[in-house]
């Protein structure tokens, strides 16, 4: 064993900033795989240790020795597992993982039963993340669909025009209306004769 491995501290700074996000995130909820997983085999333990107790009346959880982590999943599963967390957005990773916890407390599983509810909560969380994208894209949808509506609305309310109703004052409507027109009403001027030249 090298003594650079001793020192991880002494690595470039660069490293850790080579990792793509989908690479972070695979690495944190795999990590919380691994740690709830430990967490229920040491629960696992408590409980066997109780019922030993119960029965025989004396505790000799002192006198037996556990291996640190006894239970892992296969190579296979891993990968899958790993697979399933690519699809999992960064901004999804919290959410994920609090929904994992909650599972997690709520069924109090063996070790063996962990990696099964991790996957239900990664299927669950990339429904809810596929459901999200596919109503954003309807919403930009409408939206780009209704932005050149509204702009065709406002260019038809802009130019309406109506046979019936009309601005224009004309000689027939003064004529029917019994009036006489005013005489600066229509756009030709009005040329006097004047002598007084």
């Amino acid at each position: 064993m090298s003594l650079a491995s001793w020192f991880r501290w002494n690595e470039p700074p660069n490293r850790i900033s080579q990792r793509s996000p989908t690479e972070m995130v695979v690495e944190t909820l795999m990590m919380e795989l691994s740690w709830q997983m430990k967490q229920a085999e040491k629960q696992q333990r408590e409980r066997e240790n109780e019922y030993r107790r119960m029965k025989s009346g004396v505790d000799y959880g002192w006198l037996v020795s556990y291996p640190k982590h006894s239970y892992d999943i296969s190579p296979g599963e891993r990968l899958q597992l790993e697979d399933m967390c690519t699809k999992i957005h960064p901004s999804y990773c919290g959410p994920v993982i609090l929904r994992f916890r909650q599972v997690v407390a709520e069924y109090e599983p063996e070790a063996q039963e962990v990696s099964r509810l991790f996957r239900s909560v990664l299927q669950e969380a990339a429904e809810k993340i596929k459901e999200e994208e596919e109503a954003k894209k309807l919403a930009r949808q409408w939206n780009t669909k209704n932005r050149t509506s509204l702009s065709l609305t406002t260019f038809k309310s802009r130019s309406r025009i109506s046979p019936f109703i009309s601005d224009i004052k004309t000689i027939s409507e003064d004529v029917e209306r019994g009036t006489q027109p005013n005489r600066r009403v229509w756009s030709m001027p009005e040329f006097r004769n004047t002598k007084d030249f």
